[in-house]
């Protein structure tokens, strides 16, 4: 469970600003941020994550306040609980793909590197196809096999939530369906929380939940919004949360 109450977030320059009355996203539920670039999808996931904290406000994460905890804290619980898909990867171009896989075993020692760990790092480079690139390094990848590499790295740990932004925005359409299908998968079998950014509406179907960002309007089971009907996504926020300015920043960082 994600709960968010009375959230205020801006950035020190510009004039974005960010505010959430109150949010809940259920245990074990699959759901997708939409609307347009810039306002606030890549920070609301970067709140619920811990690698920025609100101005004012709470977020819970699994009954844990998150943006109460230090910058240790916040570090060691995602890197514990939460697989990150980043919207620019961040892969460490000196660690070959299958050290950038088992990064996070490497730099928490809560987790435990063993031969199960390895052998399911090996498995899911199969499955999104890169089991041959092992070895290789990131510059020796191309943009959608450094997605790839970045789903099983968010995956490998068993997180409880999996918060990916724009997790097939690199991918060909083969390797769109194929990704999906892991997250999907993966969020299935074990109850983990997935929440998504995407402009990719083909997608949207997968999703239990879609949240229009601009008003956190909500569509169930498979209702995808339709842009060109009814409600516009670029239309003025309503009672549900308020987005305001512009120039949301950057990726997802550990």
């Amino acid at each position: 469970m994600i709960r968010i109450s009375d959230l205020e977030f801006t950035y020190r320059e510009g004039t974005f600003r960010l505010r959430i009355p109150h949010l809940e996203i259920p245990e074990g539920s699959t759901s997708a941020f939409v609307g347009p670039s810039g306002s606030g999808k890549t920070t609301l996931l970067n709140l619920i994550a811990g690698i920025v904290l609100p101005k004012k406000g709470i977020v819970e994460m699994d009954g844990v306040e998150v943006s109460a905890m230090g910058d240790a804290q916040r570090r060691d619980y995602r890197i514990t609980h939460i697989g990150l898909v980043f919207q620019e990867f961040e892969l460490l171009e000196y660690l070959t793909v299958l050290d950038n896989i088992l990064l996070p075993y490497r730099i928490n020692t809560s987790l435990v590197l063993d031969r199960e760990v390895q052998a399911r790092a090996t498995a899911l480079a199969e499955q999104v196809g890169i089991a041959d690139k092992l070895t290789r390094y990131p510059k020796k990848l191309s943009q959608g096999e450094r997605q790839r590499v970045a789903v099983c790295r968010a995956v490998l740990p068993q997180p409880i939530m999996l918060l990916a932004d724009e997790p097939t925005g690199n991918l060909d359409p083969v390797n769109k369906w194929r990704v999906l299908d892991i997250l999907f998968d993966y969020a299935e079998r074990s109850g983990t929380t997935l929440v998504a950014v995407t402009h990719d509406h083909e997608v949207l179907e997968r999703f239990q939940r879609v949240l229009d960002f601009k008003d956190f309007q909500e569509y169930e089971d498979g209702e995808v919004p339709d842009p060109g009907a009814g409600r516009d996504i670029g239309d003025e926020a309503g009672a549900g949360g308020e987005v305001a300015g512009s120039g949301e920043s950057g990726s997802m960082a550990p």
